[in-house]
């Protein structure tokens, strides 16, 4: 199966809106109990999520981070319950918590790692190898904050990368970027999700429905890179020697990968 692609963030205190989310079109939906719950409204929140995912919802959901007062009775609340897809585990840092994390959740429960500190940049490989871990995902806000760094491409090239490096190293699906800051800005958003991918990134995060198509755009081999690889492919066909692709360059092993790639997504 394709790893998801877009992942829909909803409010766990939001209650009336899981059911949009979950028709909104969003290959995930992530009912949301840590960054856009206050602390007065968290248990309200982990209740509410707990009926939608116990009484036939289905839906990840982000629990609050491990050393919180919220982490231990979010985790015990959705752990047993039959419509959780999967937990999205905020501020990952390291191995042994994931692992306990995950002895707490039901076999084969998948669990996406987010790497959002300097910590967590830090032992990315020891995260990206815990037990349990299917997936990472990158917090570029709130990585920026814990660096004291600008929250742009360039500042935070390093830290995607070497996400993407230790996703590979590890046998991982390619990781999740984080969301686009802009909602109602459709291109600014494919532009984003465009540049995520042209960094190996495969999915991304969204905070509102606009997000989702706009971000499967980007996420998308474009028309011309479709017709590039299918070229490359026709021309290959066959042959048994060296041949020239429709951009004037030797079709080889890598060039054939990358044109195959291309038509898998």
């Amino acid at each position: 199966m394709r790893p998801a692609a877009t992942w829909l963030f909803v409010p766990g205190n939001a209650a009336r809106r899981f059911a949009k989310a979950a028709a909104a079109g969003a290959d995930a939906v992530v009912i949301d109990l840590e960054d856009a719950v206050r602390p007065e409204d968290k248990d309200t929140a982990r209740a509410e999520t707990l009926r939608w995912l116990s009484d036939g919802g289905q839906a990840w959901v982000r629990p609050n981070a491990a050393g919180t007062p919220w982490f231990e009775a979010d985790i015990d609340a959705v752990a047993g319950a039959s419509g959780l897809l999967g937990v999205l585990v905020p501020k990952a840092e390291d191995s042994a918590s994931l692992a306990a994390l995950s002895a707490r959740l039901a076999p084969d429960m998948a669990v996406v790692a987010l790497i959002e500190t300097a910590s967590g940049l830090h032992r990315v490989h020891d995260v990206a190898t815990a037990p349990g871990v299917t997936r990472l995902a990158f917090g570029a806000l709130d990585l920026a904050a814990d660096l004291r760094a600008d929250e742009t491409g360039e500042a935070m090239l390093f830290a995607r990368a070497t996400i993407v490096l230790a996703s590979r190293v590890a046998g991982l699906p390619a990781p999740i970027d984080g969301p686009s800051t802009v909602v109602h800005d459709a291109d600014a958003v494919t532009a984003s999700a465009r540049y995520a991918r042209s960094l190996g990134f495969r999915g991304k995060l969204c905070i509102h429905p606009a997000q989702i198509e706009p971000t499967a755009r980007g996420l998308a081999p474009s028309t011309d890179e479709i017709a590039w690889a299918r070229e490359v492919l026709r021309a290959a066909d066959g042959s048994a020697g060296a041949v020239t692709g429709p951009d004037g360059r030797m079709i080889d092993k890598p060039v054939l990968d990358r044109a195959r790639a291309i038509l898998r997504l």
